[in-house]
């Protein structure tokens, strides 16, 4: 997927844990031989040209592209899977990846704690010990280095930290609207939220947006809470966010 995964896990039966480990690793890389559309025989690839039905390819893809629907659907159509009129639903993937990846692993080692970083996108599941949450830190786009946060996930069994923006990748969310680059005033937005497959969609639909639109739709979302940078450093977060930093 272009990018670098990381796994910690706590507890479990080291045999078991490492045939977890391998069987999360080969499902990623499976998903990525299946959705990736820099793959010409990709069946995502395939199904874009017309070259496959959705009933022809491997269950996942049904699965993803539902998901991806109902993303659309809560984001008013800011989130989407056509990228300059091609199917493109890499934009939810990597969420999804990481966190079956985790829950694959959370049932298989029966490990206390999971936590797995897809590209800086990370899915956490139980607790790395006793009294001990896990915490995750939020680049500061502005500060190469620095933190602009850090969120912990005390008291929640699980909890997802995920974000979009520029600092990184340069000018890579589209505004579907329009099918070019999002214009908008925002650096950086990271969602926490149960699921990274959600919050995955939900940071990049937000950075879309823009601040104003953005923080007012994240608002409206039940269990999410999020902080977004503008690029003149100014912090926006929804009402409960200081909830989760610590």
């Amino acid at each position: 997927m272009g990018t670098v995964f990381s796994f910690d896990v706590r507890g479990g039966e080291p045999t078991a844990v490492r045939a977890a480990l391998d069987e999360a690793v080969a499902g990623l890389h499976r998903a990525d031989e299946v959705f990736s559309t820099y793959r010409d025989g990709s069946e995502v690839s395939r199904l874009a040209r017309g070259e496959l039905t959705v009933d022809a390819c491997a269950p996942e893809v049904a699965e993803v592209l539902e998901l991806a629907a109902e993303a659309e659907r809560v984001s008013d159509g800011w989130f989407s899977t056509r990228y300059r009129g091609r199917l493109d639903p890499t934009g939810i993937v990597k969420g999804w990846a990481v966190e079956r990846a985790a829950r694959r692993i959370a049932v298989a080692a029966g490990a206390r704690g999971v936590s797995v970083n897809g590209g800086g996108d990370v899915q956490l599941l139980g607790t790395p010990g006793a009294e001990r949450p896990w915490r995750v830190g939020v680049s500061d786009p502005l500060r190469p280095g620095g933190l602009a946060a850090v969120v912990s996930a005390a008291g929640a069994a699980e909890l997802a930290v995920a974000t979009s923006g520029s600092a990184e990748r340069g000018a890579h969310v589209v505004d579907p609207r329009t099918g070019r680059s999002a214009v908008t005033d925002l650096l950086s937005v990271t969602v926490v939220a149960p699921r990274l497959t959600w919050a995955d969609c939900w940071a990049t639909a937000a950075f879309a947006m823009g601040a104003r639109e953005g923080l007012r739709w994240l608002e409206s979302l039940e269990g999410v809470e999020a902080l977004l940078i503008t690029a003149g450093d100014e912090v926006r977060c929804t009402g409960g966010l200081a909830g989760w930093l610590g």
